[in-house]
This record gives C-alpha cells, sequence and structure tokens, in this order.
C-alpha cells in the first residue's frame, strides 16, 4: 500500500488505476502518466478571486443544467477509445463547469468539462500555461480561463473548429468577460479581483504556446 509520495518513483508513468489506489494525503495530478505535486494552500489573493468567481458562475447557473465544482475536483480527460482505469491524465481544475451530466459520477468528471479556470501563480504557471494547456486542448475543452490574480488579468482560450485553441486579448478590471460555452455567462471582472493588489510575490517567466 502506498502512503506516502515518497514511495513512488517520480519517474515512472502511473495510470488512473494507481492514483486510487495511492492513500497519501498530498494532492497530485498526472498528466500523460507523470506526477505533478500540486502547490501548497493557496495565498489569500488567490482564495479571493476563486471564491468570487465560483459565486458569480454559481449565480449563473441556479437555473442552468450545467454545473459548476472547485478544487479538489478531480477531471479525468480520457482519450475516446480509453477504458477509465487506463487514463494517464488526472487533473484538478481551481473552477470546473461540466453541462453534460453523463461526464458525472461519484469520483468527479470522465471526460472534457465545458468550461475550466485555471488561477495562475508563480509555482503552477509553468504547468497551467504549457502541459494542462495542451493537454485541455487536446481533450476538447472548448475553453479555458487563465486567471492572473497578481496582474488583475484573464485569458480566454476557445477551441475554433479545427480543434486548436484561440485567444483574446486579457481581459483587466474595466472589462466583461463574456463565456462561450456557457451562453449568457457574462461576468465584470470589477466584481472579481480586489481593488488593491497584492504586490507580486514572483514573475511569470514563461509565454502562453499559440498565443
Amino acid at each position: 500500500m502506498i502512503t506516502d509520495i515518497s514511495q513512488l518513483d517520480l519517474n515512472k508513468l502511473y495510470s488512473y488505476a494507481d492514483y486510487l489506489s495511492w492513500k497519501f494525503s498530498e494532492r497530485v495530478e498526472l498528466i500523460r502518466g507523470k506526477i505533478f505535486r500540486m502547490s501548497p494552500a493557496p495565498t489569500l489573493l488567490h482564495q479571493e478571486v476563486s471564491s468570487s468567481l465560483m459565486i458569480q458562475i454559481g449565480q449563473f447557473l441556479k437555473h442552468n443544467p450545467c454545473r459548476v465544482f472547485h478544487a479538489p475536483f478531480d477531471v479525468r480527460l480520457a482519450l475516446k477509445s480509453q477504458a477509465d482505469e487506463k487514463v494517464d491524465t488526472v487533473v484538478q481544475p481551481d473552477i470546473t463547469v461540466v453541462c453534460d451530466e453523463i461526464k458525472l459520477d461519484s469520483r468527479g468528471c470522465h471526460g472534457a468539462p465545458d468550461l475550466v479556470v485555471e488561477i495562475i501563480s508563480p509555482s503552477s504557471a509553468d504547468k497551467d500555461l504549457h502541459e494542462k494547456y495542451d493537454q485541455y486542448e487536446a481533450a476538447g475543452v472548448r475553453e479555458y480561463w487563465v486567471v492572473f490574480p497578481q496582474e488583475g488579468s484573464i485569458t480566454q482560450f476557445v477551441l475554433n473548429n479545427d480543434g486548436n485553441y484561440q485567444s483574446t486579448r486579457p481581459y483587466s478590471f474595466i472589462d466583461d468577460i463574456a463565456s462561450v460555452a456557457i451562453p449568457g455567462l457574462v461576468i465584470p471582472l470589477k466584481d472579481i479581483f480586489p481593488k488593491t493588489l497584492q504586490e507580486p510575490e514572483g514573475e511569470y517567466d514563461v509565454k502562453y504556446r499559440s498565443l
């Protein structure tokens, strides 16, 4: 029985079946079978932004068949013919919106959500903007919001007809962001970000892919 992450070979590739067998408390994600350790407890700013987005999205979806979930919530991104236990990508987005009830089960979401939101920190930026970006695009996640809390901005990625993400300009305090995957969902960013932002704790030294 695996009760501590130190018992695992972090250079090895694992599956969802392996993931389910682990009994340690540390949160991890699997991306193409590789283990990614998650950041420790999020900052106050991260929590404020996450809570504000959850409230706005949740209120809009009250009378909508789509459902919203916050982390930790497992999303299994499977290939079309891949059996559940063989899935090798299991992620925990900060916010997940699923409109197809069939994709939901007692363990989370099996398949591509309609909207995924990741709130960036310096320690997670590379993973969120590269590995997870690639997996969300390949799996067919229709819309991906990348939130930069320190900068007070959101960049929106939407799948085009070729299955590739197209990005918008960054939205800031003065803007409203309108979802493409969830028609009618419009959020004023002034209601999301604190008026006074904390000083940056680090720099985001990675660039978007395919901007």
